[in-house]
């Protein structure tokens, strides 16, 4: 069974955790069953960059984004080489260490940079 590491997050995860997911799922759905409630807010249908991560291990074991999913990654917050939509990246047989970046579209959170 594939383990997902997630780096610390200071809202949603704020000392990291690692999950365990089953090959063939997102990792979005991954974060949600394990109660870590990455903001989703199109559902699944990759219409939105909310659930943007970074992979920052196992990025070569993920199905290749399509072209729908790269241009909702074009509005993403700080984008990198290994961004993705985690409703759209489908975890295979390979272990991952995943960075849930602190800004998404909808949802800026300022409070902390007074």
């Amino acid at each position: 069974m594939p383990k997902i590491t997630l780096l610390p997050h200071d809202e949603l995860c704020p000392d990291g955790d690692t999950i365990d997911a089953v090959s063939g799922q997102s990792i979005c759905d991954a974060l949600l069953e394990a109660g870590i409630e990455i903001e989703h807010a199109c559902e699944h249908s990759c219409a939105c960059s909310t659930c943007h991560v970074i992979v920052r291990e196992g990025y070569a074991s993920l199905n290749d984004p399509d072209e729908i999913e790269e241009d909702m990654l074009d509005r993403a917050w700080g984008l990198q080489a290994t961004s993705r939509l985690s409703c759209q990246a489908i975890v295979d047989g390979a272990d991952l260490v995943v960075e849930i970046p602190r800004y998404s579209l909808n949802l800026a959170k300022e409070a902390a940079h007074k």
